[in-house]
């Protein structure tokens, strides 16, 4: 999942920084969320995925399919 998500950000050319604001978060907090060393809760896996604007499934590797359900 970490991949993915790191993958995500950078696709969309953003650092780590710029995610951690759209989240209301600090950088070392979005740090350890993509790296593993913290795990993703529910309101952080909505906003992120609100962000990108992907499925949770996708962050979760569920699918491969980005698309948000309606």
């Amino acid at each position: 999942m970490q991949n993915r998500i790191r993958n995500l950000r950078e696709d969309h050319d953003l650092t780590q920084q710029q995610v951690a604001d759209a989240l209301g978060i600090t950088q070392r907090k979005y740090s350890y969320l993509e790296t593993g060393t913290q795990q993703w809760t529910d309101e952080f896996l909505v906003r992120l995925s609100r962000f990108y604007d992907v499925s949770i499934d996708y962050l979760l590797l569920q699918t491969d399919c980005p698309k948000r359900y309606k």
